[in-house]
Protein backbone atom coordinates (compact mmCIF):
# COMPACT_ATOMS: atom_id res chain seq x y z
CA UNK A 1 0.00 0.00 0.00
CA UNK A 2 1.66 3.49 -0.67
CA UNK A 3 1.10 6.10 1.75
CA UNK A 4 1.35 9.85 1.87
CA UNK A 5 4.53 12.04 3.02
CA UNK A 6 2.13 15.31 2.47
CA UNK A 7 2.37 18.16 5.06
CA UNK A 8 -0.12 16.50 7.44
CA UNK A 9 0.63 13.91 6.84
CA UNK A 10 1.06 11.12 10.02
CA UNK A 11 -0.90 13.90 12.11
CA UNK A 12 -4.15 12.12 12.53
CA UNK A 13 -3.97 12.12 16.80
CA UNK A 14 -1.83 14.85 16.66
CA UNK A 15 -3.73 17.97 15.77
CA UNK A 16 -6.50 16.22 17.16
CA UNK A 17 -8.38 18.88 19.61
CA UNK A 18 -9.23 18.29 23.20
CA UNK A 19 -11.62 16.53 25.29
CA UNK A 20 -15.03 18.73 25.11
CA UNK A 21 -13.09 21.29 22.95
CA UNK A 22 -14.43 21.10 19.92
CA UNK A 23 -15.94 23.57 17.92
CA UNK A 24 -15.16 27.83 17.32
CA UNK A 25 -12.13 28.91 18.44
CA UNK A 26 -12.55 31.34 22.02
CA UNK A 27 -12.55 35.07 22.01
CA UNK A 28 -10.13 34.84 24.54
CA UNK A 29 -7.18 33.67 22.04
CA UNK A 30 -7.55 36.09 19.76
CA UNK A 31 -7.22 39.00 23.03
CA UNK A 32 -3.59 37.36 24.08
CA UNK A 33 -1.32 40.38 23.25
CA UNK A 34 2.10 38.86 22.11
CA UNK A 35 5.41 40.58 22.32
CA UNK A 36 8.90 40.66 21.08
CA UNK A 37 10.83 38.12 23.15
CA UNK A 38 7.87 36.43 25.05
CA UNK A 39 8.32 32.87 24.82
CA UNK A 40 5.58 30.86 23.32
CA UNK A 41 4.59 26.81 23.14
CA UNK A 42 3.21 26.13 19.59
CA UNK A 43 0.07 23.79 19.60
CA UNK A 44 -1.54 23.35 16.59
CA UNK A 45 -5.31 24.06 16.51
CA UNK A 46 -7.14 22.04 13.77
CA UNK A 47 -9.95 24.54 13.93
CA UNK A 48 -8.13 26.88 12.28
CA UNK A 49 -6.20 25.02 9.01
CA UNK A 50 -4.56 28.78 8.05
CA UNK A 51 -1.09 29.91 9.33
CA UNK A 52 -0.71 26.25 11.06
CA UNK A 53 2.66 25.00 11.54
CA UNK A 54 4.37 21.95 10.14
CA UNK A 55 4.14 19.05 12.06
CA UNK A 56 7.81 19.36 13.65
CA UNK A 57 6.97 22.66 15.07
CA UNK A 58 4.19 21.16 16.95
CA UNK A 59 4.97 20.85 20.74
CA UNK A 60 8.07 22.98 20.47
CA UNK A 61 8.96 25.73 22.22
CA UNK A 62 10.30 29.73 20.83
CA UNK A 63 11.14 33.18 21.60
CA UNK A 64 8.66 35.41 20.00
CA UNK A 65 10.43 37.97 17.17
CA UNK A 66 7.89 39.51 15.01
CA UNK A 67 4.24 40.61 15.59
CA UNK A 68 1.66 41.23 12.95
CA UNK A 69 -2.22 41.62 13.51
CA UNK A 70 -2.86 37.84 13.07
CA UNK A 71 -0.34 36.47 13.26
CA UNK A 72 3.61 36.29 15.01
CA UNK A 73 6.49 35.29 13.70
CA UNK A 74 8.85 32.00 16.08
CA UNK A 75 12.62 31.69 16.25
CA UNK A 76 12.89 27.71 17.07
CA UNK A 77 16.20 26.00 17.00
CA UNK A 78 15.81 23.01 14.85
CA UNK A 79 18.62 19.86 14.58
CA UNK A 80 19.43 19.09 11.44
CA UNK A 81 22.63 16.55 11.56
CA UNK A 82 24.95 17.66 13.54
CA UNK A 83 23.64 21.39 13.95
CA UNK A 84 21.37 23.25 15.31
CA UNK A 85 19.64 25.73 12.51
CA UNK A 86 17.89 28.63 13.79
CA UNK A 87 14.36 28.55 11.62
CA UNK A 88 11.76 31.69 11.91
CA UNK A 89 8.25 30.14 11.76
CA UNK A 90 5.21 32.97 10.98
CA UNK A 91 1.98 31.71 12.94
CA UNK A 92 -1.27 32.50 13.32
CA UNK A 93 -1.75 33.57 16.98
CA UNK A 94 -4.46 30.15 17.22
CA UNK A 95 -1.41 28.16 16.87
CA UNK A 96 0.63 29.93 19.48
CA UNK A 97 0.74 30.44 24.11
CA UNK A 98 2.52 31.95 26.23
CA UNK A 99 4.65 29.31 27.59
CA UNK A 100 5.16 28.64 31.53
CA UNK A 101 8.63 27.50 31.27
CA UNK A 102 10.19 29.99 33.25
CA UNK A 103 7.41 30.92 35.34
CA UNK A 104 9.31 28.78 38.21
CA UNK A 105 12.42 30.74 37.52
CA UNK A 106 10.20 33.82 37.93
CA UNK A 107 8.67 32.95 41.27
CA UNK A 108 12.28 32.05 42.73
CA UNK A 109 13.45 35.74 41.70
CA UNK A 110 10.66 36.81 43.17
CA UNK A 111 11.19 35.10 46.68
CA UNK A 112 14.81 35.58 46.22
CA UNK A 113 14.30 39.29 46.29
CA UNK A 114 11.37 39.48 48.78
CA UNK A 115 14.16 37.25 51.22
CA UNK A 116 16.85 39.80 51.09
CA UNK A 117 14.45 42.57 51.25
CA UNK A 118 13.15 41.29 54.91
CA UNK A 119 16.71 40.06 55.79
CA UNK A 120 18.19 44.30 55.41
CA UNK A 121 15.31 45.36 57.13
CA UNK A 122 15.62 43.31 60.28
CA UNK A 123 19.22 43.75 59.92
CA UNK A 124 20.38 39.92 59.44
CA UNK A 125 22.79 38.44 57.67
CA UNK A 126 21.68 37.35 54.55
CA UNK A 127 20.79 33.60 53.92
CA UNK A 128 21.67 31.43 51.52
CA UNK A 129 19.59 31.45 48.54
CA UNK A 130 20.72 28.54 46.89
CA UNK A 131 18.47 25.43 45.90
CA UNK A 132 19.42 22.37 47.51
CA UNK A 133 18.47 18.99 46.14
CA UNK A 134 16.05 16.54 48.52
CA UNK A 135 18.16 14.48 50.96
CA UNK A 136 17.45 10.62 51.16
CA UNK A 137 15.74 9.57 53.90
CA UNK A 138 16.93 8.60 56.87
CA UNK A 139 17.61 4.67 57.52
CA UNK A 140 15.33 3.03 60.27
CA UNK A 141 14.10 -0.78 60.65
CA UNK A 142 11.18 -1.67 61.20
CA UNK A 143 10.18 -4.01 63.99
CA UNK A 144 7.65 -6.76 63.65
CA UNK A 145 7.21 -6.91 67.62
CA UNK A 146 3.31 -6.06 68.12
CA UNK A 147 3.46 -6.01 64.32
CA UNK A 148 1.99 -9.14 62.65
CA UNK A 149 2.06 -9.94 59.75
CA UNK A 150 -1.37 -9.13 57.43
CA UNK A 151 -2.29 -11.36 54.37
CA UNK A 152 -3.81 -9.10 51.66
CA UNK A 153 -6.95 -11.02 49.60
CA UNK A 154 -9.10 -9.26 46.67
CA UNK A 155 -12.61 -8.68 48.41
CA UNK A 156 -15.19 -11.15 46.53
CA UNK A 157 -17.66 -9.90 43.83
CA UNK A 158 -20.64 -9.61 45.00
CA UNK A 159 -23.83 -8.88 43.02
CA UNK A 160 -26.26 -6.06 44.48
CA UNK A 161 -29.49 -7.21 42.65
Amino acid sequence: MPHSFGYRARTRHMFKRGFKDHGMIKMSTYLVPYRIGDIVDIKANAAQQKGMPHKYYHGRTGIVYNVTPHAVGVIINKVVGNRYIEKRVNLRVEHVRHSKCRQEFLDRVKRNSQIRAEAKANGDKLPSLRRIQALPREAHTISTKDNAAQTIVPVRYETTI
